[in-house]
């Protein structure tokens, strides 16, 4: 789902179940990570954000080229003294992803709290 089909909200006149709305790019759980650490501070260094998600370097550089790619964050190199460091900001598409994200789980939470239980398979 591209940035600009991720802004669809789970209404109930369209039929759609809120799962549709979710992007396959943004739900995965390493990079709703880094998106949501991301949007907290203006950018974040990328050895706290791999503390913080408790992944290996290789899994989070995967998972930041994914993101950078797709246009939802920027990743910057640098020094921080004579230490080479790597800082990662949310964009402006990567803020509204995240956000249409939200969304969409808002709107499945709402409608798993306001319906009615189902039974099993068996009709039980």
């Amino acid at each position: 789902m591209s940035v600009e089909d991720s802004t669809a909200v789970w209404d109930e006149q369209d039929g759609l179940h809120p799962t549709q709305s979710l992007d396959d790019t943004v739900h995965q759980r390493v990079r709703l990570g880094i998106l949501t650490v991301s949007k907290e501070a203006d950018r974040v260094e990328f050895g706290f954000l791999k503390k913080q998600l408790a992944v290996t370097d290789g899994n989070l550089s995967r998972h930041l080229k994914v993101l950078e790619e797709s246009g939802l964050i920027t990743v910057e190199k640098g020094y921080a003294g004579r230490r080479p460091r790597t800082w990662i900001a949310l964009t402006r598409n990567g803020a509204q992803a995240l956000d249409a994200e939200i969304r969409a789980l808002r709107a499945l939470v709402r409608r798993l709290e306001t319906s009615r239980p189902t039974s099993g398979p068996s009709g039980t």
